[in-house]
C-alpha cells in the first residue's frame, strides 16, 4: 500500500490578487498563496487524501510563509526545499470584471526553477498512487530534468502519471518550446486535465473535439478532462465521451485555481476507483461533482487557502 495518495511536484509561489484601494487611491494586494501543482493537492486534502509536495522557495518570508501555509492544510512539506541565494516566485494576478485573469510573473530567475536531478527523493516518488505535475517546471533545463526524473521513477514503480499542462506564456522564451515540452509530458501521462485554449494551441485547431481526437491519435492517453471554464467540461475515456455543463456563481471573485480545484476532483475520485474501468455514470459523477467544487472556488480570492469542504461541494449539488 502506498503512503501518499498523491505527490506533486512544480511550482509553489505567492499570488497578489488585487483587493481593493488605499485611502490614498492606491491598489492594495492581497498576498494568497498558490503555485498550481499545490493548489490540487490542498483539493485532495479537503477530500481526505494524504498528499505531499516536491518543490523549492526561496528562503525568505514568502518562503516561510508558504511552509506554513501547506503545513496547516495538511500537505506533507519534508521535501519542500529552500534556495540560499534566489527568492520566492511571484506573481501578480489582475482580475477582469467577469473573473477572468492574467499574470504578471517574477521569476528570473524564481526559486522554483531551481530544483534540480540530485534534489528528487526517489523513495517518496515511488510510494505514492498518484504522481502529479504541470509544465512550469519544464521551463528551464535543470528543473525540467528533476521533473522527468521523478516522473519516470514514478511510472516504473507502477503510479498513475496525472498532467495539467497550465500554460503560461510570458513564462516561456519561445512558445514553440512550450509546445515541444508540454507535448514530451503528455507523452509521460495517463490522466491529461487540459483547458479549452491549451487544447487549442497544443494542437492547432480550434475546434475542441477534434483537437482532442488528434491528441488521442498521436498519445495512448487512459483518460483526458477537458474544461470549459463557465461552461463546464467534458471527460473522455476509451470510446466514452461526458460532458457536464458548469455550475453558474453570481458572484465571481476570482478563478485563479479553478482548474487546479477541478483536478484536485477529478485525482480523488480516481484514487477511490481507479483507471481501469469506468463507467459512463461514473464518469458524469466525477466531473459533475469536479465542476461544483471549480465553481465555489471562484467565490473567493487565492486558492490553497480557498477550496471547498466536501460538505459545501454536496450542498451544491443537492440543490
Amino acid at each position: 500500500m502506498s503512503k501518499y495518495d498523491v505527490v506533486a511536484l512544480g511550482e509553489l509561489l505567492i499570488d497578489f490578487t488585487l483587493n481593493g484601494e488605499s485611502s490614498q487611491g492606491n491598489p492594495m494586494f492581497e498576498a494568497n498563496p498558490g503555485g498550481a501543482p499545490c493548489n490540487v493537492l490542498s483539493m485532495l486534502q479537503k477530500l481526505g487524501k494524504k498528499t505531499a509536495f516536491i518543490g523549492k522557495v526561496g528562503k525568505d518570508q514568502f518562503g516561510r510563509l508558504l511552509r506554513e501555509t501547506i503545513e496547516e492544510v495538511g500537505i506533507d512539506s519534508q521535501y519542500l526545499l529552500e534556495d540560499e541565494v534566489i527568492p520566492t516566485t511571484l506573481a501578480f494576478v489582475h482580475t477582469f470584471p467577469d473573473g477572468d485573469r492574467e499574470f504578471s510573473f517574477y521569476r528570473k530567475p524564481g526559486a522554483d526553477m531551481r530544483l534540480n536531478e540530485e534534489e528528487i527523493n526517489e523513495s517518496m516518488v515511488e510510494d505514492t498512487k498518484i504522481f502529479h505535475f504541470g509544465t512550469l517546471s519544464m521551463t528551464h533545463d535543470s528543473v525540467s530534468r528533476a521533473t522527468i526524473k521523478a516522473i519516470e521513477l514514478a511510472k516504473k514503480n507502477g503510479a498513475i502519471i496525472s498532467l495539467d499542462p497550465n500554460l503560461r506564456e510570458p513564462l516561456w522564451e519561445k512558445l514553440e518550446h512550450a509546445k515541444e515540452q508540454m507535448l514530451k509530458a503528455i507523452s509521460y501521462c495517463d490522466v491529461l486535465k487540459i483547458s479549452d485554449n491549451e487544447i487549442q494551441f497544443l494542437t492547432g485547431i480550434e475546434d475542441y473535439e477534434e483537437g482532442i481526437a488528434k491528441l488521442r491519435s498521436m498519445y495512448d492517453i487512459p483518460l483526458i478532462c477537458l474544461t470549459l471554464g463557465k461552461d463546464g467540461s467534458r471527460a473522455y475515456y476509451k470510446d466514452i465521451r461526458v460532458e457536464v455543463p458548469g455550475f453558474k456563481q453570481d458572484k465571481v471573485v476570482d478563478t485563479t485555481g479553478a482548474g487546479d480545484t477541478f483536478c484536485g476532483c477529478v485525482l480523488s475520485y480516481i484514487c477511490d476507483n481507479g483507471l481501469g474501468d469506468l463507467s459512463e455514470e461514473q464518469l458524469k459523477e466525477m466531473i459533475t461533482f469536479a465542476n461544483a467544487a471549480a465553481s465555489l472556488v471562484t467565490l473567493k480570492r487565492g486558492a490553497i487557502r480557498s477550496m471547498p469542504e466536501m460538505q459545501e461541494v454536496e450542498a451544491l449539488l443537492s440543490k
